[in-house]
């Protein structure tokens, strides 16, 4: 079963970002709303990998370095300024969108495995990527203008 191998993914995909978010939130304190929320989408990440300790109990988890390795070439260190803010946040939609499909694909295999304890921590867990990524793009259409065309 290849289950363990994306129970490992997803996880270290969740636990990088929110690595990742609470870091966004130091680097741009002087952003109220961003540090402010950065810090309650870190915890939710944080959650969400919590979550998945039964599961990689119950099928086995395989680590997986690909999240570290996406992370690190997104966000080495957080940038400084207006424009480095948008770039922080063009990260963090990207990694998210990998916590996304991870938890579309974990989503299926679980339905195929008739797991509903599983299917219930991802649909509940998956709407709320959703929630995170909808406000990452937010935000950088919020700032897109002022940051590209003004500055």
């Amino acid at each position: 079963m290849q289950l363990a191998h994306y129970l490992g993914l997803l996880h270290g995909a969740e636990d990088a970002l929110a690595k990742a978010f609470a870091a966004v939130a130091d680097a741009h304190a002087d952003e109220p709303d961003v540090a402010a929320t950065c810090l309650i989408l870190g915890a939710q990440c944080r959650a969400h990998a919590d979550s998945l300790h039964p599961f990689a109990r119950r099928y086995g988890e395989q680590e997986d370095q690909e999240p570290e390795r996406l992370h690190s070439n997104l966000l080495q260190e957080p940038r400084t300024g207006k424009l480095g803010l948008l770039r922080d946040l063009h990260g963090l939609y990207l990694m998210a969108s990998e916590c996304d499909i991870c938890w579309t694909l974990v989503g299926q295999a679980a339905q195929g495995a008739r797991d509903s304890d599983l299917h219930g921590v991802v649909q509940a867990c998956e709407g709320e990527t959703s929630d995170q990524l909808r406000w990452l793009r937010s935000r950088m259409k919020q700032a897109a203008p002022q940051v590209l065309v003004v500055a």
